[in-house]
């Protein structure tokens, strides 16, 4: 078989699965031009359509359906003769493609990606961000960092540290406001929300009252659609809103920002990091896997003191609920 027609079914299982060139060729790392040629060149010698092709959509022929998963099989065992050949090395090296959403790619990862490189010089990293749910078998994805439920019983999986869900206001807005003592206070402020860009629904607020967890819609003034766009806005005296402890972090430690409401902050345990098991033995994702331990840890550690502040204002309020919006 010429290599152009290996290099042909390898872009055809990785379209049909992704069901556009343009993200086939970016985790192929070449050009949406080189897919749609190859491809082309494939369909000739074949003699049949692989694909519908439309402006707007790309789906799979008849003849294509038929076809794909056969390619996707080729493409796994490809991907299985990389794996083992890098499993061989014990020094980690190689393309290491990895998945996160923004706010954790933006603030936790990228930051300690020159760290990585310096420990493992012979590593290059791709880091892609996005809150699309990546398939990363069919993707090509190395290791993925989630957030939520895991559902794909193929990944293995570890879980990383835990967050702090947790109100936020600047000094200036507090200062001509004042601070509320209870989630019920709230409705007498200024307030900023997001809503999520893939459902367009709005971020519930979840609040830990005498032991149990209640959540608020809250009316707000400012809705954005970005996580890092809240915290902006609320620096900027836009009002009371609620994010990440890991997000925040920056914010509070150079002043901008401070905890609100902290005693009645919420903690979650659902970020994981997930691979395939393709990947069990791979150097470079063992490696990155240390680094993802290390820096969620890190983070934990440096805003566990989030948690700490404003409980001495619960009071005895922290044990009604009276009043509070379900």
């Amino acid at each position: 078989m010429l290599l152009e027609r290996l290099t042909g079914l390898i872009a055809f299982a990785r379209a049909g699965s992704m069901g556009s060139f343009t993200a086939a060729a970016r985790s192929l790392s070449v050009s949406p031009s080189a897919v749609s040629k190859s491809i082309q060149r494939l369909e000739r010698h074949l003699g049949v359509p692989l694909f519908t092709r439309t402006t707007r959509s790309l789906t799979l022929t008849p003849e294509g359906r038929d076809l794909h998963e056969r390619a996707l099989r080729l493409l796994r065992e490809a991907e299985a003769i990389e794996q083992a050949a890098m499993s061989a090395r014990s020094e980690p090296s190689g393309n290491l493609r990895v998945a996160a959403s923004l706010p954790i790619g933006l603030h936790v990862i990228a930051p300690a990606l020159p760290a990585f490189r310096k420990s493992h010089p012979k590593v290059t990293v791709d880091l892609r961000l996005t809150d699309r749910m990546v398939d990363i078998i069919e993707e090509g994805i190395d290791v993925a960092i989630r957030i939520g439920d895991l559902a794909d019983s193929r990944l293995l999986s570890r879980s990383l540290a835990p967050y702090r869900l947790c109100c936020f206001a600047s000094p200036a807005y507090l200062a001509a406001r004042g601070a509320p003592l209870h989630p019920d206070d709230l409705a007498g402020h200024d307030l900023v929300n997001l809503r999520y860009q893939s459902t367009g629904q709005s971020f519930r607020w979840p609040f830990q009252i005498a032991g149990h967890e209640i959540e608020l819609v809250p009316t707000a003034s400012i809705v954005v659609d970005v996580s890092d766009a809240v915290l902006v806005t609320l620096a900027a005296g836009g009002g009371i809103g609620i994010s990440a402890s890991f997000i925040a972090a920056p914010y509070v430690t150079r002043g901008d920002l401070v905890p609100v409401l902290s005693a009645f902050a919420v903690e979650r345990h659902n970020i994981t990091a997930v691979w395939p098991e393709s990947r069990r033995a791979n150097p470079a994702v063992r490696a990155f896997l240390t680094l993802l331990q290390d820096v969620f840890q890190e983070r934990l550690t440096a805003t566990a003191s989030l948690s700490e502040e404003g409980r001495h204002v619960a009071g005895a309020r922290n044990q009604t609920t009276q009043g509070f919006p379900s």
